[in-house]
């Protein structure tokens, strides 16, 4: 026995000296670690991923050769010939996760995992080829934690428009870069019942998603690094640069119109129906078991300029989608997606100037064409008999104009210091016409098609950015200054006279009252209102050409006090020419507390200036409910009106952000957790509908803008990563997640009744802004031209309050998204696949049709059209 248990102890003691254990770090070739690299003994299922670090470690036979692998870089083998390796690896298309981050830091060294707050950074050709999303909008809401956008129906400009924003914030509470730069947002202002009531925002859709090599979102305050508008984080959008290689896709999808029979007795039919828009809106055309028809066709290239590494890189995109119609009640017919036709356009070039000058620039164009369901008008309201019999759907239709362009130097004197001077302009304007519409004061003579106007947001910015990195200051030091001077203008444009007058009975303007009047109308025994019905035209008492100048300065600094220890600060002054100055600081620091985790942590204040949206903003318009319809005044805030009801001038939204966070790495598994806290004060909100009856202005209810209410919010963002090699596959699984509960602390209404200043109502849109949780686990799988993607997102109860001052309640839905895709050839890959593959809708309402989209449903973070279909044929040559 004695012999028998010596034997096997020299056996396996043979077998431990003939493997050895070996460690190592990988980098990129401007020496930035890379995690996530795959690490296999070649001939073997042996293998690891690089940690946050790019570090690794691995027990190998003696002598084996090892194999280094990472999307976008060609792959080493290497043998191990000794205890430690080091790998550098090279880009092999210019398509790769660079880990080293534009925002949240500008230290060029800075990367994802060793930075002080938390980034997330997704790689955009993955996702677009592993989804049937087609808009920039709907692909971040499924992959980043505490990211929300909703499609809208019936909310005038937001059915055009997304309203997007993070950790439940508004949209205009989010900054958005490109390429390190800021964008101009969107001139509309969003309205009625949509996410972010009284926001404005900037439009992601505008941008081409093919353009895009990454997106960088910083889940943390950030104002005192960026200005203005980054109190609940920035998103960098990093555009390709890739030359030599032709990409691309054609998309093509439909909506299943089945809503699994929660259809109410009287509609057509309990499958899919389409609104007839030749029967102005009024009729039903012929059934379909599928709708929203879209067709994307996207193309990506590069080319080199000169020998020293310049290049130019254009994206060309086209997408047509068709309307979704979904049940809605018998007040309104027309209720769903939008229809859209758009053109997309953006290109980015470098050009070296010497060794370490270059001239950069980039831009795009973006125009839509889209076409939306106004609320209908049924018998008695606002209906001329004679025209629409029974009544009528008019269609807003818009057409948006997106432009910007951006251009700099950026160089490097011999010391070490890096100079940035660069300007970027952006304009967006909306055009509003107005179809299958009447001016009911002018009856049978009215036409049905308006120019209504419209409103223009300029925005230019120039930047001057100085920085400098210090490694013998202990373990590193990076320095930054510089300064920005902004100019923005806002404009508001009037349409044809037919789209906003009323006419008397002998077809002339009204222009004095009391001997004028307009023809009544024989149901409601009322004079018929004027202007286009469904969408008001803007008149020349609404047109607006305001501007305002804002200058700031800034510096912040990152310290390694250790390789383990960095702390960082960050302090901005912004003096805007309308509402004065404001100063605001950060600090923030990450540890290093063992191997594989770090602990990190952030303070800071922030601001936000109101948009000149907010402050010029006018209309007159027809507010719709189940009840019936109101005429009301969307009053500027520098008018009288608003003065006397009490509404102050608005200013500045002052926050305070506070964030702790851990990250962690043990071999395949990545894990970040952060918590987070946001107080905001003044928060610029829009009010309810005040009773202006007595004071002749022409309608029966007002509402303004005004720093109305204090909010203070909590939450938790989660990301757990893990992927493996294997002999037969590779598999991956991501879990991202986001808690978030946010508190009303006040109502700042004055001597104003609460109720109507900012009611429970207005407080539900407010909280809803977000769901309380959202979880979403994806999984994928992929062996030699084979590839596959399960994904599952969950999204919490959402509590709305409907226009009986009821509670509409959407239950917690589980949407399942599955992607298959097949290699066939080195430059075609052909992927099927389907959004929300079961068909699950939101939680239907009641039959009292009391929703503020007159639909089932209100317009809630998993999207009310059902499941979706697609195929894509994607190109690389």
């Amino acid at each position: 026995m004695k012999k028998i248990a010596l034997l096997l102890f020299l056996l396996n003691s043979a077998f431990l000296f003939a493997q050895k254990e070996v460690s190592g770090l990988v980098k990129d070739k401007s020496g930035n670690p890379l995690p996530g690299v795959n690490i296999v003994e070649k001939g073997t299922s042996n293998g690891v991923s690089t940690d946050f670090e790019g570090s690794f470690r691995i027990k190998v036979k003696e002598g084996a050769t090892l194999v280094f692998s990472y999307v976008g870089f060609t792959t080493v083998e290497k043998t191990s010939s000794g205890d430690k390796i080091s790998i550098t690896l090279s880009e092999n298309d210019g398509q790769v996760l660079n880990d080293v981050v534009v925002v949240g830091s500008r230290n060029a060294k800075r990367t994802v995992v060793n930075s002080a707050v938390p980034i997330d950074v997704i790689n955009v050709k993955d996702v677009t080829t592993q989804s049937g999303k087609i808009e920039i909008n709907q692909l971040l809401q499924y992959v980043a934690p505490s990211f929300n956008a909703n499609k809208q129906s019936g909310s005038d400009g937001a059915d055009h428009v997304d309203p997007a924003s993070l950790r439940g914030m508004g949209p205009d509470q989010t900054l958005v870069l490109i390429n390190g730069k800021r964008r101009h947002q969107s001139s509309l202002i969003n309205l009625f019942g949509t996410r972010g009531r009284g926001n404005t925002g900037t439009d992601l859709n505008a941008i081409p998603a093919a353009s895009i090599k990454r997106i960088e979102i910083l889940r943390d305050g950030a104002s005192a690094q960026y200005g203005s508008d980054a109190i609940a984080g920035v998103i960098n959008i990093v555009t390709n640069d890739n030359v030599d290689e032709l990409t691309g896709s054609v998309t093509y999808g439909v909506f299943n119109t089945h809503a699994k029979g929660e259809f109410l007795p009287g509609t057509p039919n309990t499958k899919g129906f389409r609104l007839d828009q030749n029967g102005n809106g009024n009729s039903y055309g012929k059934d379909q078991d599928f709708d929203g028809g879209s067709v994307r066709v996207a193309a990506n290239y590069g080319t080199g300029i000169g020998s020293k590494g310049g290049y130019v890189n254009v994206t060309g995109e086209f997408l047509n989608k068709n309307k979704t119609l979904r049940p809605a009640y018998d007040f309104r017919k027309g209720f769903g997606d939008a229809e859209m036709t758009g053109v997309n356009l953006f290109a980015n070039l470098a050009i070296p100037i010497s060794d370490k000058t270059e001239f950069y620039a980039f831009g795009g164009s973006n125009f839509r064409d889209t076409d939306a369901y106004a609320f209908t008008r049924n018998d008695g309201e606002r209906v001329v008999e004679s025209v629409y019999p029974g009544g009528y759907t008019p269609r807003i239709t818009s057409k948006i104009n997106d432009n910007s362009i951006a251009a700099g130097i950026r160089t490097e004197s011999s010391g070490g210091w890096k100079f940035d001077l660069s300007n970027t302009f952006g304009k967006n304007k909306f055009q509003y016409d107005i179809k299958g519409t009447i001016n009911a004061s002018l009856e049978e003579k009215s036409p049905h098609e308006f120019d209504a106007g419209g409103h223009s947001l300029l925005q230019n910015t120039t930047n001057f950015d100085i920085s400098k990195n210090y490694e013998s200051v202990l373990s590193g030091l990076n320095i930054a200054f510089g300064a920005e001077f902004r100019v923005e203008q806002f404009e508001i444009f009037a349409g044809e006279e037919g789209s906003y007058a009323t006419y008397d009975t002998d077809g002339k303007p009204i222009t004095d009252p009391t001997t004028q009047s307009a023809p009544i109308d024989p149901v409601t025994g009322e004079p018929r209102p004027g202007g286009s019905q469904g969408f008001p035209g803007y008149s020349p008492a609404n047109e607006v050409n305001k501007d305002r100048t804002n200058f700031s300065l800034y510096t912040d600094a990152e310290l390694d006090v250790t390789e383990a220890w960095m702390v960082s600060g960050a302090l901005r002054f912004e003096n805007y020419s309308d509402f004065g100055s404001t100063l605001n600081g950060k600090l923030a620091s990450r540890l290093k507390i063992t191997d594989h985790i770090n602990a990190r942590g952030s303070i800071s204040t922030g601001f936000r200036a109101p948009s000149l949206a907010q402050i010029y903003y006018n209309l007159r318009f027809t507010n719709f409910n189940a009840s019936g319809a109101t005429e009301v005044l969307l009053a500027p805030n520098d008018s009288p009106v608003t003065r006397a009801f009490g509404i102050e001038k608005l200013n500045e939204e002052k926050a305070v952000n506070a964030s702790l966070g851990f990250t962690a790495s043990f071999g395949d598994f990545t894990a970040t957790i952060d918590g987070y806290y946001i107080q905001v004060k003044d928060r610029i909100v829009l009010t309810g509908y005040f009773d202006a009856s007595s004071l002749n202005l022409g309608v029966s209810e007002a509402q303004f803008f005004a720093n109305g209410v204090d909010t203070s919010t909590h939450g938790l963002d989660l990301v757990f990563s893990w992927k493996k090699t294997f002999d037969f596959g590779q598999f991956g699984a991501t879990l991202v997640g986001n808690i978030n509960d946010m508190k009303i602390d006040k109502v700042k209404n004055g001597t104003l009744d609460e109720a109507i200043f900012f009611g429970k109502r207005e407080k539900a849109f407010l909280l809803a802004s977000a769901p309380d949780n959202k979880f979403g686990l994806n999984l994928t799988y992929a062996k030699n031209k084979f590839d596959a993607g399960l994904a599952f997102t969950r999204f919490s109860k959402v509590v709305l309050v409907d226009y009986a001052d009821e509670d509409d309640v959407y239950n917690p839905r589980l949407i399942t998204d599955l992607t298959v895709g097949y290699q066939f050839t080195k430059s075609l890959k052909l992927t099927l696949g389907s959004n929300n593959l079961f068909n699950v809708y939101p939680t239907k309402q009641d039959e009292q049709g009391n929703t503020e989209a007159g639909g089932y449903w209100d317009a809630v973070q998993m999207g009310f059209s059902g499941a979706y279909y697609y195929a894509r044929l994607g190109f690389n040559f």
